[in-house]
């Protein structure tokens, strides 16, 4: 048989260098790692099905696929461990080449207004750019929005834009993340825990569980004694204490704030300065608990 040339190339939209066939018409491995140094194989699109294809390797010697190699264009296979085309190319065009293939997220929408639906909300990111989806997270048995949701983008620059701001939708200012699964390792969890400020010493805590079970599961509701005009209440998803935080919610009859109780101690004095038996012993009481001081409340 006389020598025949078939197509090989990095990749299938690569310009393709021609490497000669043995008498038998095969191809050794050996004349395709002399140009594309590091190739274990090679593979082709197979043009019925369009799926890829392994050309068979036996001791060293490539197979034609068919009765011969065709006019096809056979793409090289490395190790997967082989950095060889990485290492070629230079940091800048690595750096467009990362950023070409970064996926978008779900990001968590937090303090929704109640009345926002899931078109406002589209309406309003999508000004920003393209938007894939959008959801109001809503309780199961009353409907009622639960005061977050999530939004995701067609385009990673988009997100990180949508992400670098405060946004008012719908009056209201709410800030865009990322979840904390998907959020940088080195960023603090978010509280589920949240304060209930302007309380009224007749609420118990069987009836700031039943009311703040309509937002979600209730882990635990504390109230400090002696009664000092406020509360804690913890839930098992965070989001959706953040989502509470702001509000003003009316409790048997009552105005009640809702705030973020966060792992600060700092601010002891400015909020409590004429605390019973002093700071110490509000400190002392807080650190039993295990719950902490919100950063304001009214």
């Amino acid at each position: 048989m006389s020598e025949l040339y078939i197509r090989v190339a990095e990749d299938e939209n690569e310009e393709p260098m021609e490497i000669p066939s043995e008498d038998d018409g095969t191809v050794l491995l050996s004349s395709v790692a002399a140009q594309f140094p590091g190739a274990c194989g090679l593979r082709y699109r197979n043009p019925e099905s369009q799926c890829m294809r392994g050309v068979r390797l036996v001791e060293g010697v490539l197979h034609a696929p068919e009765v011969d190699w065709g006019n096809l264009v056979y793409v090289v296979n490395y190790p997967k461990d082989n950095k060889r085309k990485m290492d070629e190319i230079d940091a800048a065009s690595a750096v467009k080449i990362k950023r070409g293939f970064q996926k978008t997220s779900d990001l968590i929408v937090l303090g929704l207004p109640w009345k926002t639906t899931e078109q406002d909300l589209k309406d309003y990111f999508a000004t920003f750019g393209e938007v894939i989806m959008v959801q109001v997270k809503r309780d199961v048995k009353t409907g009622n929005s639960k005061g977050f949701g999530f939004v995701r983008f067609t385009d990673y620059e988009t997100q990180t834009k949508v992400i670098a701001q405060r946004h008012m939708i719908d009056g209201r200012w709410c800030d865009c993340k990322l979840p904390n699964s998907k959020a940088c390792p080195d960023e603090p969890m978010r509280s589920r825990k949240i304060f209930v400020g302007r309380c009224t010493e007749d609420m118990t805590t069987d009836e700031l569980r039943q009311y703040f079970m309509q937002y979600g599961e209730v882990t635990d509701v504390f109230i400090p004694k002696p009664f000092r005009a406020f509360a804690f209440v913890t839930f098992a998803d965070d989001q959706v204490a953040q989502a509470l935080c702001g509000e003003d919610l009316i409790i048997k009859g009552v105005s009640v704030h809702i705030s973020n109780a966060e792992p600060k101690h700092n601010n002891i004095h400015q909020l409590f300065p004429n605390f019973p038996g002093g700071i110490a012993s509000l400190a002392a009481m807080f650190d039993r608990s295990q719950y902490q001081f919100p950063s304001s409340h009214v």
